[in-house]
């Protein structure tokens, strides 16, 4: 809340997951848009893996960490590592080739193509990418849609695009920023049994949402956010008893 002390969460509660090999870790982020500082000390971890959300409400500087991570923002400082690989000062055009894709919350599908010319259309970028029947069966409502311009799909199915289209170049970590928003109960439903098939075929992913419910029900890590600073995590076991806690940092 405004004129409320600053929290940040401890950065040395990072370590005390150490169960899966790390292969994302942020640590003391900062980001600027022009003379605006937005990102204020990011630190995190993602193990190989995991599913791990990105809670708060809007403007708390969740789509900023994911954009961080891409190198899209014109000014930051800190340190990110992806599989033992520093990203700061990496051009940009090379993080996606380390195996990292990134879904953005208004989809980047391109409507006047069609379902097939969206899928085709991202070069590979390393060996291990979906072919075309593995991704139809992690969203059979694409099927049969090949010929369908994006204009014509629902928000639902634009979302299943969206990232179908990453899963197809060979990135096996996933970033996506709202993937419910928007939808159908049904559809929400779908995308995130989807996500559950990726966690076990071994992708990693970090999920940026607003929609609690969702998250909670595929997440293995929780962190949170408020203007711009990590200030709690929760794990997957640990969400009932913070229930709370959890409401008052999302205004549930």
């Amino acid at each position: 809340m405004r004129g409320s002390p600053k929290r940040t969460l401890d950065p040395n509660m990072l370590h005390s997951e150490a169960h899966e090999p790390t292969r994302l870790t942020l640590e003391d982020v900062h980001a600027w848009y022009g003379e605006s500082h937005v990102l204020h000390g990011v630190s995190l971890r993602i193990g190989s893996g995991q599913v791990v959300s990105l809670l708060g409400r809007n403007g708390a500087g969740k789509t900023t960490t994911l954009r961080a991570i891409m190198g899209v923002i014109g000014k930051q400082s800190g340190s990110i590592t992806f599989d033992g690989r520093q990203l700061n000062n990496m051009p940009r055009h090379r993080i996606p080739r380390l195996g990292i894709g990134y879904v953005p919350d208004e989809r980047g599908i391109f409507s006047s193509l069609t379902v097939d010319e969206n899928l085709m259309l991202p070069p590979v970028v390393q060996p291990g990418g979906m072919a075309l029947e593995e991704i139809y069966q992690l969203f059979p409502n694409l099927l049969g849609r090949g010929g369908t311009r994006g204009t014509r799909l629902s928000g639902g199915e634009q979302q299943m695009l969206s990232i179908a289209r990453i899963l197809r170049t060979g990135c096996n970590m996933i970033l996506l920023d709202e993937p419910s928003e928007g939808l159908a109960p049904a559809l929400i439903q779908q995308i995130g049994a989807a996500i559950r098939r990726l966690k076990t075929a071994g992708y990693t992913l970090l999920l940026v949402e607003q929609n609690f419910k969702f998250a909670a029900a595929i997440s293995d890590l929780h962190y949170v956010m408020e203007e711009g600073r990590i200030v709690d995590r929760f794990t997957s076991d640990e969400v009932g008893s913070n229930l709370s806690k959890l409401n008052s940092y999302l205004g549930i």
